[in-house]
């Protein structure tokens, strides 16, 4: 059967990025828009088509031509960042999402999948501008699916890690202990922190979902947590680092602000394991994942 051509926006980002790298792996053709030429040819396939391009712009309009499927990442991430500037961030994330939909409906893209957050799953987070935008692009996602029959699939992501992320300046919380920890620093950690219990996923398993996602029907217009449907406190995830870089450094605790995470997140995963999806990575191997090549660079200067 022939693969398919697949386009990502964000393909310079950790998650377009590797799910670039599988898709190529499996033989689809891949298209990518970027911001960044520089950073997206140092992260992705070589035989990867890749255009610079505002998501805002009509000029991507011409890049969906005889596209099947589109994975739509771009967006302002950062929850600091889009405190500070929330027009710019609807802006991008809203105005930008709107306009990868009107891209997809007019090339007659079979589908899109775009990443919505969880976020959306969070009460202590909803008001956020961040968490506004995402719930924004789910509404619009309703919109064009009920206007004009585009088959859209929300994915609320809840903690993604593994290899390719860049642990020195990502937020995730396995991130900042890793970058700490490896420098030989102790990792700050937050009042209450012994409570404080997250849902990792490894992105071998998102990208297991991508690919259902692909040729699977059942997805079409509906919305998924994914996250491994298990929590990890802040403890078992500082034990499981410290074990692997053979290291005891102990934390610094500092006070709590309203922009720190909530003490707990878990996804509800039902409607994705009802597809035959399974989260298979476990946090420990997970972690080595990252790990280890870290370890033989710092080994190597």
């Amino acid at each position: 059967m022939q693969k398919l051509t697949v386009l990502i926006t964000g393909i310079a980002g950790f998650i377009g990025s590797s799910l670039a790298d599988r898709l190529v792996q499996e033989g689809y053709t891949v298209v990518g828009i970027c911001s960044d030429l520089v950073t997206a040819r140092k992260r992705v396939p070589q035989n990867v088509q890749l255009h610079v391009c505002d998501i805002r712009s009509p000029d991507i309009y011409s890049l969906f031509k005889e596209v099947d499927v589109v994975f739509h990442f771009a967006a302002r991430s950062s929850m600091a960042l889009c405190q500070q500037d929330p027009v710019s961030t609807i802006d991008i994330n809203v105005v930008g999402t709107a306009n990868v939909f009107e891209a997809a409906r007019r090339a007659n893209v079979r589908k899109v999948m775009y990443a919505s957050s969880a976020v959306l799953e969070e009460s202590a987070k909803q008001k956020t501008f961040y968490a506004i935008s995402k719930e924004a692009n789910e509404k619009l996602a309703e919109g064009f699916t009920a206007e004009f029959g585009l088959a859209t699939v929300g994915l609320r992501y809840f903690n993604v890690y593994g290899p390719g992320q860049n642990y020195r300046v990502d937020p995730l919380v396995i991130s900042k202990f890793i970058n700490a920890l490896t420098q030989g620093q102790q990792p700050i950690v937050f009042e209450g922190y012994e409570q404080s219990q997250r849902d990792f996923i490894h992105i071998d398993d998102i990208n297991d979902f991508h690919l259902l996602c692909i040729n699977d029907s059942r997805v079409d217009n509906r919305i998924f947590q994914l996250g491994s449907g298990k929590q990890y406190t802040t403890v078992e995830i500082i034990q499981i680092i410290q074990k692997i870089l053979d290291t005891h450094l102990e934390p610094i605790i500092k006070s709590r602000t309203a922009i720190d995470a909530p003490s707990s997140t878990l996804a509800d995963i039902k409607d994705a394991r009802a597809l035959g999806w399974e989260p298979k990575v476990g946090l420990e191997k997970g972690l080595r994942s990252i790990l280890t090549p870290i370890q033989k660079n710092l080994s190597a200067g």
